[in-house]
């Protein structure tokens, strides 16, 4: 079985998210996506801007009529003895690191089932700052999201050191858009292009500020959360 595992602070989740997911889920046959949202993310600076279990709760609203997209409590807090979900972090002092998340994630899934995990080509460029990011990449697939301005070589030089191809491989790919797959010391990206949408989160929150009309950012059902929760 093909499982994605689609993590992110959605703060909030928007419309680019699902997009994605879905064009994911069609190329590559995966049964289902699981959403993780993130606990403590380790490479922001700021904490979110909306609690977890408010974050969570968006995700289930964005994700209700696919039957393939499954919310993950997985980086859940805890807040005491007696309130742990099962998969949660239990330290909650620290922040989430995704190479510990993937590993709990494949305690309890088959070993024939391969995993891929969906990134956005811009966190991707930092994968090398990543806890451990060898052993995550080969713990599985990577689906990253394109856009353009990148290039094949900008997709292989983003690898920690100890995977990086030599700059006389990867300097012919400089004017290459990063497009198909990258398959180097049994690491695989996989390149989903034509997904990318000008959406962030971050502009959402100001849009949210403004009072402006979300309909095109945002499920229905999440900007009617957003408003009933006074969030942001």
């Amino acid at each position: 079985m093909n499982i994605g595992i689609f993590g992110g602070t959605f703060d909030p989740i928007h419309l680019g998210h699902v997009a994605l997911a879905r064009a994911a889920r069609e190329r590559f046959e995966l049964s289902r996506v699981l959403f993780v949202p993130t606990g403590v993310p380790p490479l922001k600076p700021h904490a979110p801007g909306a609690s977890y279990f408010h974050r969570y709760a968006m995700v289930a609203l964005a994700t209700r009529e696919e039957k393939s997209f499954v919310p993950s409590l997985v980086e859940a807090p805890t807040t005491g003895p007696g309130t742990a979900i099962k998969g949660a972090k239990r330290d909650t002092s620290g922040a989430n690191y995704t190479i510990d998340t993937v590993r709990r994630l494949k305690e309890n899934l088959k070993s024939s089932d391969r995993l891929f995990f969906i990134v956005g080509i811009d966190a991707f460029n930092d994968i090398s700052k990543w806890r451990e990011p060898e052993a995550l990449l080969r713990l599985c697939d990577f689906i990253v999201a394109s856009r353009p301005g990148y290039s094949l070589a900008d997709v292989a030089n983003a690898l920690p050191e100890k995977l990086r191809p030599a700059a006389s491989v990867t300097r012919p790919f400089a004017k290459q858009s990063a497009k198909g797959d990258v398959m180097l010391n049994g690491v695989s990206v996989h390149l989903l292009d034509g997904v990318s949408q000008n959406i962030s989160a971050t502009e959402i929150r100001k849009a949210i500020a403004a009072k402006r009309p979300l309909k095109k950012l945002l499920d229905t059902a999440v900007a009617d959360y957003i408003k009933k929760m006074q969030l942001y």
